[in-house]
This record gives structure tokens, sequence and C-alpha cells, in this order.
């Protein structure tokens, strides 16, 4: 599906979109700002939520490489998520694909309010410096719920997946804040991808939008991975409660 968008809109999404971008890899909830952007400009809910996964792809396609490159991810954690993560990236695309559009728009704005509202009252993750050991999602039932169910609602909405990530990552499988913040990244790259496979092959995605979306996504996320290298753990911490008061604020606006 390629859908005209004007000089102006493409310029507004690339703004959007860079926000978007650096709060999503610095914390999480920029998509509380990009789908409300797709449908200021006349996408219906479904195309929306679709087209917004090209430029989560960019964006966290951009921001793993930036981790690799810098040593930042641990490749035993995201083998340890794989299967729950994909399984419900899965699932949840296609739940959210086949859902009529005029119960999903109110869905998608219910969810959104919910998580970030949730995130604010809930944001009690520790920094790095825990001595507890990491857990396996394999090694509870909790630890592989709350992973595949983190994958279903990135696959489904995506808005505010982040938090959800972060709080999975650090609070059941015990992971510290900048470990788990990385981690995030290479998860939603993960479910993304399996969920932008379902929208195309369902025709949901506005191309033009999704692109203009992209470029700004992804210039977005080289700013943050640049800052979030080296960022300590507290600061970090404050970082993630200041991006969840950000995007709760656009979520309740919209």
């Amino acid at each position: 599906m390629i859908e005209s968008v004007s000089f102006a809109q493409g310029l507004m999404l690339i703004a959007i979109g860079f926000l978007a971008g650096g709060i999503n890899t610095f914390a999480g909830g920029g998509s509380n700002l990009s789908l409300p952007a797709l449908m200021m400009i006349g996408l219906p809910a479904d195309i929306a939520n679709a087209t917004n996964r090209v430029a989560i792809f960019m964006q966290s396609l951009t921001a793993t490489h930036g981790y690799y490159v810098n040593d930042k991810l641990d490749k035993a954690s995201i083998k340890n998520i794989f299967i729950p993560i994909i399984l419900g990236g899965l699932l949840g695309a296609i739940a959210a694909s086949y859902l009529d559009v005029e119960i999903l728009k109110p869905a998608l704005l219910a969810t959104m309010v919910g998580v970030s509202l949730w995130v604010v009252f809930k944001s009690d993750v520790k920094s790095d410096g825990s001595k507890e050991e990491t857990v396996s999602c394999f090694d509870s039932k909790l630890g592989f719920i709350s992973t595949f169910f983190a994958g279903f609602y990135g696959g489904f909405i995506q808005a505010g997946v982040g938090f959800v990530l972060i709080t999975v990552f650090v609070g059941v499988l015990n992971h510290g804040l900048l470990k788990a913040n990385a981690l995030k990244i290479v998860a939603a790259l993960m479910f993304t991808t399996i969920s932008l496979v379902v929208f195309i092959y369902r025709d949901q995605v506005a191309w033009m939008a999704g692109i203009y979306l992209a470029i700004g996504s992804i210039l977005g996320a080289l700013v943050s991975v640049k800052l979030s290298i080296d960022i300590k753990p507290k600061t970090l911490k404050i970082c993630v409660l200041v991006m969840t008061v950000v995007a709760s604020a656009a979520a309740l606006f919209i």
C-alpha cells in the first residue's frame, strides 16, 4: 500500500520519528507519539499500527548495531529470550492485523494510556549494582509467560513496550538496568521483524508515511545510542522515569 504524503506531513513525520526513535532507544513510549501522528494524517488505526513498524524496525536495527559495535549486547541473554519473544510477537501481530478496525482504534488508545499510567506508578527498576544472578525465562513459568506477553504486546501494538520489556527483564529475569535497556532493543527488533512480515503480507503498510517516519527514527536512534553507551545506571533510571511521564502525557492527550 502506497499512499501520498504531503511535504508538510513528511516533515512532521520526520520530526516525530526523531523524537520517537530517541525515546524508544533511550527508554520507551515513542509510539505514543508516532501512532497518533500517523492517525492525524488520515491513516486508519490498523494501517497506522502496521506502518509504525517500518520506523520501529529501522530504529531497532540502527540501535542494535550501535550497541553491538560498542560491545553492549549479551549474546546468551538474546538467545534466551528468542523463542517466547518471537512466538508472542507473531501471535500479537496476527491478532492486531485481523481485529476489526472499529475495535482496534479504541483498543490501541486505551492500551497506550493504560500501560503508560501503569509504568508511571510501577517504575521501581533497580540499577546494575545488584549482586543477584540473572534468571533464564525457561527457569520458571512466570519468566516464560511474562517474556511471551511482552512479545505479544509488542506485536499487537508496540506503544509503551519498552517499559514492559524493561519491567520483565529487570523485575522478572533480574537483569541490571543498563543490560536490560540494550536487550529491549534486540527484543523489539525480533518481534517487529516478524510483525512487519505479517502486516506486509496483509498489505497494511502505508510505505510513504512509514519511510518518512523511519528517516527521523534512524536519526533519533543514532543520537540516543551515543548518549546511552556510557551512561550511569542512576542517570538512566531518571531518564526512564522522565520518558515515562512524557509518553504518558502524550498518550493521555491524543
